[in-house]
């Protein structure tokens, strides 16, 4: 059995070089995570070796991971990604359920929670400029999520003006990000050599505070929070039509862009750790949560005054824009290709007359984004029990999920589902398409070992989320849509033919 070819294979123009390539991946995973994910780490784990373990295991994964899957995406190198993956290589059910949740969950919240931490950035800024260290909220809660949906469109209208300029800002914005990775990496060093106060010490390194029950369930927990900050490292497959010669540069986009974020990702969390102790990191408000500061805020904070509050407030917002634009970039390819196929409306595998683009499909995918941050918003403010967390606020009510986290967590189950059964497409492919130096350029490392072993410990980690009390509901919501998703495609889809 040969790949299928799609109608229209070369309607989208291949313009992307191996470095934009590579900017795609690390500018759409690094954007949040790097950033607040630390705190929910340290409260997870309770010894350093744990900390660094995670933050390593999950690079590992995705390296894992994009081992196996530069070989899939070299075998078939179309828009659409996971979406053409898994039709190929299950069936049509099993890209629609993909685009399903893509669609309605995992890209339209992942732009929403981008977005979201952009704004709290931003309101940051604007409040240590106004009212130096106090906590005022400058702008109220909707006023931020108006400003959040205005990103969001402004981010689309550039998209929809060409793929190259979409991925020429996308490039820029990833070198200036990891550019501020490494300097958050070399700050603590510079005030040290400097002997200026607070220096940073070894001694925070014992992880003093609050030892945690079991840490195995513990480093569980942690992990979860981790793949939020690799999410995306499979980026690059949804645009794998439009990248130049994607034979050599499929693979090593893949595999120097999932280096470059172990080391970053490593490097920026042990450098937190040299400067604040546990205990602060995971010290508690008066609402009962973990702060909601990024802990790169908190570690600016304590190595520079005032002014780190700005600094670092200006590189999450640097870093969530480019994620942001990386994702508005990839996201709308699935929307065009199940268009292709007829599994989607058909106008949405339509290109922009003068750009180019899906630009109906970019703004289609944009707007229920933005249609997310408001009934989120809505739900959040109201007395519903819904996001409720295990702990009790002073005023005696059940302390909620912040926006961010509410999103994240939905996002990272559906992530996890079909990202490990796309990985997975590799055995049915080897069975099924003669393995030749034509069709394939490049071969997994380590076959079958390297995939298997990826499926395995994301298995483990779909079970972490029912065990674990914080993510069981968003784990039945998940399934929950997921078969919604299923009886869709059998009323609706099931004899429909592309």
């Amino acid at each position: 059995m040969q790949p299928t070819p799609p109608p229209n294979a070369d309607a989208l123009p291949r313009v992307l070089g191996p470095w934009i390539a590579t900017a795609i991946i690390v500018g759409t995973v690094i954007g949040s995570g790097v950033f607040v994910k630390g705190r929910t780490v340290a409260n997870s784990v309770d010894q350093l070796w744990l900390v660094v373990a995670v933050w390593v295991l999950g690079g590992v994964l995705a390296l894992l991971g994009s081992l196996a899957l530069a070989e899939i995406a070299v075998l078939f190198p179309r828009a659409g990604g996971n979406y053409v993956f898994l039709r190929e290589g299950y069936g049509r059910c099993a890209g629609f359920l993909w685009g399903w949740v893509e669609f309605w969950i995992i890209r339209a919240a992942s732009g929403a929670a981008l977005a979201t931490m952009f704004t709290e950035s931003f309101h940051d800024v604007l409040r240590q400029s106004l009212y130096p260290g106090q906590k005022v909220e400058v702008l109220s809660f909707w006023a931020r999520q108006f400003m959040t949906i205005c990103v969001l469109v402004g981010l689309t209208a550039v998209n929809v003006r060409g793929t190259f300029l979409g991925g020429a800002v996308q490039f820029a914005i990833t070198v200036l990000k990891v550019a501020s990775l490494l300097f958050l990496i070399a700050l603590p060093f510079v005030i040290y050599a400097m002997g200026r106060e607070p220096k940073p010490s070894v001694a925070n390194l014992a992880m003093n505070g609050p030892k945690v029950a079991n840490n195995l369930a513990g480093f569980g927990a942690a992990l979860i929070g981790v793949l939020w900050a690799y999410n995306g490292w499979m980026n690059i497959a949804p645009v794998a039509g439009e990248v130049k010669n994607p034979q050599r540069n499929l693979p090593l986009a893949l595999l120097v862009a999932v280096f470059i974020l172990i080391a970053v990702y490593c490097g920026a969390n042990l450098a937190y750790h040299l400067v604040i102790p546990r205990d602060t990191i995971i010290k508690k408000g008066d609402d009962g949560k973990l702060s909601s500061t990024p802990l790169a805020t908190e570690f600016c904070e304590a190595l520079l005054g005032p002014v780190g509050v700005v600094i670092a407030s200006a590189i999450v917002m640097t870093s969530v824009l480019g994620a942001l634009n990386g994702n508005i970039l990839v996201g709308p390819r699935l929307l065009y290709a199940m268009g292709q196929d007829r599994l989607a409306p058909a106008k949405l595998a339509q290109l922009h007359p003068r750009y180019q683009t899906p630009a109906l499909a970019t703004i289609v995918m944009t707007a229920w984004a933005c249609s997310l941050i408001v009934v989120l918003g809505a739900l959040l403010q109201s007395d519903l029990p819904l996001f409720d967390t295990k702990d009790i606020g002073p005023d005696g009510k059940p302390v909620k999920d912040s926006p961010f986290e509410v999103l994240t967590k939905f996002v990272i189950f559906g992530s996890v589902t079909f990202e490990t059964l796309a990985v997975a497409t590799i055995f049915v492919f080897r069975r099924r398409i003669p393995v030749t130096a034509e069709n394939r350029p490049y071969r997994c490392w380590g076959y079958p070992v390297v995939p298997a072993l990826y499926c395995a410990i994301m298995a483990a980690v779909l079970v972490t989320f029912f065990l674990n009390p914080g993510s069981r509901s968003e784990a039945f919501v998940g399934l929950g849509f997921i078969a919604t998703g299923a009886l869709v495609y059998a009323l609706f889809f099931r004899k429909r033919t592309a």
